[in-house]
C-alpha cells in the first residue's frame, strides 16, 4: 500500500482543472459537464467542503495548505461497478468461451480462496492495482469462503476506500463440488457477513448469487429471502451474457419464461438489483428491469475478449435504464476504467452510435455510482461528497502528447488518455482526501 497525505483532517485547496458533472450527457449531452480551467477543490475532514476557482477558493480560505497539481485533470475517482477480485491473478488467461473459461480457469483459482492469507494477499494486490489506475471504489464478487470477503472488506478498510462486496453463492452441481456451499450456508454465511461488514465505515455487502446456472433454485429463494430481509443492500448477478449461456439457464429452468425470470421467481429482481453484462435481453427482461428501475453494468473488454456480444448502450440509456461500466476483472482483460472507456467507445462503434467523451466518462463515474444507488457519496465532484478523486496527467506519453497539443477544447483533450493511457497517466489518486499514490 502506498504512502498516505497525513495532514487529511485539514483544510486543503487541490489546485489543477476540474471536470465535474452537473446532469447525465445522456439525457443533456455536453452541457451536462463543467469544466474549469483554473479549478479548485476545499477538502476537509475526507469529503469536498467546495468546489470552484482557484482564485475565488485562495481568497475565500487562505490559511488552507494547497496542493498544486498544475495542468493537470483533477475528475472523480472511477468507479467500477463489477468486478471478481479473486480472478486478479489469471487476468488475460487465453482463448475460451465463457463456460469453458469458468471451468478452466476461474473455479480452479477461486478454490485457494479457502486460505486467508492467500485472499489476503490477493485482495491487496488487487486494491493497489485499482488505485495505480485511478480508481478509489469497485463493486466485487469474492468467493463462496467467507474467507475471501473478510480479506477483501479488511483490506479495503486499511486504505479508506468505500468497497461493495459479498460472498459468492453456487450450490448446483454445474460448479465443481470443490466450490459449491449450499442454500442453508449461502444464507447463514451471507447474513453473518453482511451483519458484521455492511455500514463499518465504508463497507457495503452485496447479496451475490454468482448467476442462476450455478445455483438451485432452493439457493435462489434463500438468497432472496434474505435481500427481503435485508432490503438496504445490494444484490449483484449475470444476466444473458453469452447466447450459450442462455440456452444452458433454459435448460435448467425450463418453467422459466426468460433468463431473468430464474432471478425474478425467486426474490432477486428490484431496484437495487445489479445485473452484469445484458447484452442478449428478451423484450420482456428489457421492459421488466426498466419497470423496477434495476441496473445493468457494462463489462466491454470482457464482452469483446471472451466474444459474448455487443452491448446496446444506445437503445438501455435511451430507454431510461441505469447503467454502470466495468473492467469485470478479470474476464475483462485490464484493471483500467482508462481502457475501459476505450473499449465503450470501441463496441458503441461497432453498433454505430459512437459515445462522446462526456458520457464515458459519466459512465465511469457517475453513471456507476448511481447504479450502486452511492451518487449521494461519490462519483463526482460536488460539496459534500466524500473526497475520492483522481489526477489526470492529459499528456503522460509522447503520443497523447503530440494529439493534445492540437485539442481545441477539454473533450479534445481528454479523450487521447481515454483511447491510449493506462497507469501512466495516473498523477495521484485520493480516498476520503488522503493521497494513496
Amino acid at each position: 500500500m502506498a504512502p498516505t497525505t497525513p495532514t487529511t483532517l485539514s483544510p486543503t485547496l487541490h489546485l489543477g482543472q476540474t471536470l465535474r458533472f452537473t446532469g447525465s450527457p445522456f439525457t443533456e449531452g455536453v452541457e451536462a459537464a463543467r469544466h474549469e480551467p483554473a479549478g479548485a477543490l476545499l477538502v476537509e475532514g475526507g469529503v469536498i467542503r467546495e468546489i470552484g476557482t482557484a482564485e475565488t477558493l485562495r481568497d475565500a480560505h487562505p490559511a488552507a495548505r494547497v496542493v498544486d497539481h498544475g495542468e493537470a485533470l483533477i475528475v472523480p475517482g472511477f468507479v467500477d461497478a463489477h468486478a471478481h477480485y479473486p480472478q486478479t491473478g489469471m487476468i488475460a488467461s487465453w482463448g475460451k468461451r465463457l463456460i469453458d473459461w469458468l471451468n478452466h480457469y476461474t473455479f480452479p483459482t477461486e478454490a485457494r480462496f479457502a486460505e486467508r492469507a492467500y485472499a489476503d494477499e490477493i485482495a491487496g494486490r488487487y486494491l493497489d492495482l485499482l488505485l495505480a489506475h485511478g480508481t478509489t471504489s469497485v463493486c466485487s464478487y469474492c468467493t463462496i469462503h467467507p474467507e475471501s470477503v473478510e480479506a477483501l472488506f479488511s483490506a479495503a478498510e486499511a486504505r479508506g476506500m468505500r468497497v461493495f462486496a459479498g460472498k459468492t453463492c453456487m450450490d448446483r452441481d454445474t460448479a465443481p463440488d470443490f466450490l459449491r456451499d449450499s442454500a442453508q450456508s449461502a444464507y447463514d454465511d451471507s447474513k453473518a457477513l453482511l451483519e458484521r461488514w455492511h455500514g463499518r465505515g465504508r463497507a457495503e455487502y452485496v447479496i451475490t448469487p454468482r448467476f442462476s446456472p450455478t445455483s438451485t433454485p432452493g439457493q435462489l429463494q434463500a438468497l432472496g429471502a434474505l435481500w427481503a430481509e435485508h432490503p438496504e443492500v445490494l444484490m449483484q448477478t449475470h444476466l444473458s451474457e453469452q447466447t450459450d449461456e442462455i440456452a444452458w439457464v433454459k435448460s435448467l429452468y425450463p418453467q422459466a419464461r426468460d433468463y431473468l425470470d430464474t432471478y425474478e421467481a425467486y426474490g432477486l429482481l428490484g431496484e437495487r438489483g445489479l445485473y452484469g453484462h445484458a447484452i442478449h435481453l428478451e423484450p420482456r427482461e428489457h421492459a421488466r428491469l426498466k419497470e423496477v428501475n434495476a441496473a445493468l453494468v457494462h463489462c466491454p473488454t470482457s464482452n469483446t475478449f471472451i466474444g459474448s456480444g455487443l452491448f446496446d448502450m444506445d437503445g438501455l440509456t435511451k430507454a431510461g435504464l441505469r447503467v454502470g461500466l466495468a473492467t469485470d476483472t478479470g474476464g475483462g482483460s485490464s484493471f483500467s476504467m482508462l481502457r475501459t472507456m476505450a473499449a465503450a467507445y470501441e463496441v458503441a462503434q461497432l453498433r454505430h452510435h459512437p459515445l462522446h467523451p462526456s458520457a464515458l466518462l459519466w459512465l465511469a463515474t457517475q453513471g456507476s455510482a448511481m447504479a450502486l444507488m452511492a451518487e449521494d457519496r461519490i462519483g463526482n465532484l460536488a460539496p459534500g461528497l466524500e473526497a475520492d478523486f483522481t489526477v489526470l496527467d492529459l499528456a503522460s506519453t509522447p503520443a497523447i502528447a503530440q494529439r493534445v497539443a492540437e485539442a481545441d477544447d477539454i473533450w479534445e483533450a481528454l479523450f487521447p488518455t481515454m483511447m491510449m493511457g493506462d497507469d501512466r497517466a495516473v498523477r495521484a489518486t485520493y480516498v476520503a482526501g488522503r493521497q494513496m499514490i
